[in-house]
């Protein structure tokens, strides 16, 4: 019996970690779905060991479900210009891509967030705002190896920010889940430093491989492990059971899929995104226009010669002190009056004499 999966070969290992990952599943989720052990998932997608059976048909009808189609080698088979190929599918508007996008990666990726920040709306704003700067920049997103990676790594900046505090609403917890365990998890959870529980998370939860943990939380692969490492140690101590990175693993899981969270639609979400930018263009023009007038006015009203100012006032040290007048003496008086009565009387003329 041959054990050949399909006619057509299997993807690279890279490219199939990036398929799953394109779809928001961890190697967890996609081994339940396949019926199989996340290790067998693993050495898939690392290329240690090769699909076969049924389980590898079906991991191979998951990719090609996700892999675009190559075009047909029989020319007939292909239609003339301006027209689609009956083999062929039409291409996606850059909406209808985004859409899909969303529709794959919103659900999953907001209860992934609501890990990290513990608060359900945050979460769901975070992941929104993520897909708004995605829609922003979709001709960039498109072209991505891992669009779902980039939205992922925004919606977590996002939902990390410190600028939360400052905000009236975010001042008070929220209600914590309704099963004890859930809330010893989320408690332990939200215990941790942020890079440290970013890098559990991605790991344990989402089922990212040490290298792309680390290029994802900015990290050398060492001080990721390191972190990853602290952080199951953490873990464990507030709560011994967790010890068991598998039993992580299926917490984290039930734990994010336990909370009833949503996002919005697509269409919203592109709406959203598009007024926030218009908004923030016109804002721009604004406050160029308002610099623009500010400078002209200056301009206009600034003197155009200069004037020194005025210096402001000193003391002037080393003048005698003012002494009171007291009574003249007798030759001050015998002065006095001669010099009154020269003045009284006037001069001596004096005369040209001839020669």
């Amino acid at each position: 019996m041959s054990t050949q999966i399909s006619a057509s070969p299997l993807p690279p290992p890279k490219e199939r970690r990036r398929l799953r990952q394109s779809r928001s599943l961890t190697q967890a989720q996609l081994a339940a779905q396949l019926g199989v052990a996340r290790a067998t998932v693993r050495a898939w997608e690392s290329g240690r060991r090769a699909p076969t059976g049924a389980e590898g048909r079906a991991y191979a009808e998951f990719l090609a479900a996700f892999t675009p189609s190559a075009a047909p080698d029989d020319p007939s088979e292909e239609a003339g210009p301006g027209t689609m190929g009956p083999g062929k599918p039409e291409p996606l508007t850059p909406a209808q891509a985004f859409d899909a996008l969303y529709a794959f990666c919103a659900p999953a990726l907001v209860r992934q967030t609501y890990l990290l920040c513990g608060r359900r709306e945050l979460a769901r704003e975070a992941v929104e705002r993520a897909f708004q700067l995605a829609w922003q920049r979709w001709p960039e997103v498109a072209r991505d190896r891992d669009p779902a990676g980039w939205v992922r790594a925004v919606a977590y900046d996002c939902a990390l920010s410190p600028w939360h505090r400052f905000r009236p609403c975010y001042r008070h917890p929220e209600p914590p889940p309704a099963d004890p365990a859930d809330r010893d998890l989320l408690g332990a959870l939200l215990k941790l430093p942020p890079s440290y529980r970013r890098t559990l998370v991605l790991y344990d939860g989402v089922g990212l491989d040490l290298p792309e943990t680390a290029a994802e939380t900015e990290a050398s692969t060492p001080a990721a492990a390191n972190r990853l490492t602290h952080a199951r140690a953490a873990m464990a101590a507030w709560v011994p059971e967790l010890a068991d990175t598998a039993l992580l693993h299926r917490r984290l899981t039930e734990l994010s899929s336990r909370e009833r969270l949503r996002a919005s639609r697509p269409p919203t979400v592109r709406t959203l995104g598009e007024r926030r930018n218009v908004f923030w263009t016109r804002a721009a023009i604004a406050f160029t226009v308002t610099i623009i007038g500010a400078t002209a006015l200056t301009l206009r009203t600034a003197p155009t010669h200069y004037e020194p100012p005025i210096a402001p006032a000193q003391a002037v040290e080393g003048v005698p002190r003012a002494v009171p007048m007291g009574p003249l003496s007798r030759d001050e008086l015998a002065l006095r009056a001669k010099l009154r009565g020269e003045a009284s009387s006037g001069g001596e003329r004096i005369e040209p004499t001839p020669r």
